[in-house]
């Protein structure tokens, strides 16, 4: 890495420290073609956490028809034990919660969308028969001291209906605060969001009683507009930001879903800003790169390409 690049160069109204919610060994990993080999999985979460990411979602216990690329997340998640880091990992119902709990998860999540077609693409259900189905989920996770996290898809757009309403994301968002989740990941499934966008729907959510505080922002890079729509929100106040190592994923029910916000652009625009990560982005880097010599492929990420080439 060159030396004393990026130069930081702080800027106003923005937050002292973000935390960074990896989700490259579960949403970067399920899209693959190929099932990556579940000590490869373990290894890979392992380098992410010694590079200083705090937050790894490991996995998913959803049936392994639905999602073949985790089906091992009862082999892998007992590789995982001492890790530094927190593992949420996503279950999709209260069975999943029972496989997940056995194993000794502490950290769960649930996935909601704020469309009806892609509530039935993804979950065979509507909206509203998703919620009903995550409160039970959700009331049990509570009740055993679980932290719960509510993941809602497709809120700046949609590839089957278009534009998705703001307060139509509103009243999902609200149900799944009301139901109990700590956090709430508003997802750009599509990657169609752009800033102006990004504050309006952050604003309305403060506006209906959902704090800052208990947002996450999910950004996909489709049409490049994931590391402007992450600013947007800093400035909103939001801390907490998802990214996938290397750009990894996309989403199984949605074609046009392309990679996710590569951890490494973001953390090269956090440590520009001067902002905190507790991340080491060489040695993330070189996680990636290793990750992209398993699947076969270059990272997409061009923070990595950057980096990676000035190394070679």
């Amino acid at each position: 890495m060159t030396t004393g690049l990026p130069m930081r160069v702080p800027a106003p109204g923005l937050p002292a420290r973000v935390r960074i919610h990896e989700v490259g060994p579960r949403d970067g990993l399920q899209n693959e073609k190929t099932v990556v080999p579940t000590a490869t999985k373990a290894e890979f979460v392992r380098r992410l956490a010694a590079a200083g990411l705090s937050t790894v979602e490991a996995t998913s216990f959803v049936h392994p028809r639905w999602v073949p690329q985790l089906a091992d997340a009862e082999e892998l998640f007992p590789l995982l034990t001492g890790v530094p880091a927190r593992l949420p990992v996503l279950v999709p119902n209260e069975r999943g919660l029972d496989r997940a709990m056995a194993l000794g998860a502490r950290e769960i999540a649930v996935f909601a969308s704020a469309t009806e077609s892609f509530a039935k693409a993804n979950l065979n259900r509507t909206v509203d028969e998703a919620l009903a189905m995550f409160e039970p989920v959700v009331i049990r996770a509570i009740e055993q001291g679980l932290r719960i996290r509510g993941y809602l898809s497709m809120c700046f757009g949609d590839p089957w209906e278009g534009a998705v309403p703001v307060e139509q994301v509103v009243r999902v968002t609200k149900a799944l605060a009301e139901m109990g989740c700590d956090e709430l990941s508003l997802g750009d499934t599509i990657g169609v969001a752009t800033p102006g966008h990004v504050t309006e729907l952050l604003q309305s959510l403060n506006e209906a009683g959902v704090p800052t505080s208990r947002i996450a922002v999910h950004f996909h890079d489709t049409y490049g507009q994931a590391l402007s729509n992450t600013l947007a929100a800093l400035r909103h106040g939001v801390t907490t930001v998802d990214a996938s190592a290397g750009g990894l994923g996309g989403c199984p029910y949605a074609k046009s879903a392309t990679g996710n916000l590569a951890t490494e652009d973001l953390v090269w625009m956090l440590d520009g800003l001067g902002i905190e990560t507790g991340v080491d982005l060489a040695a993330l880097t070189a996680t990636s790169v290793w990750m992209a010599d398993q699947l076969g492929r270059p990272s997409p990420s061009r923070t990595v390409r950057a980096l990676s080439h000035k190394e070679s």
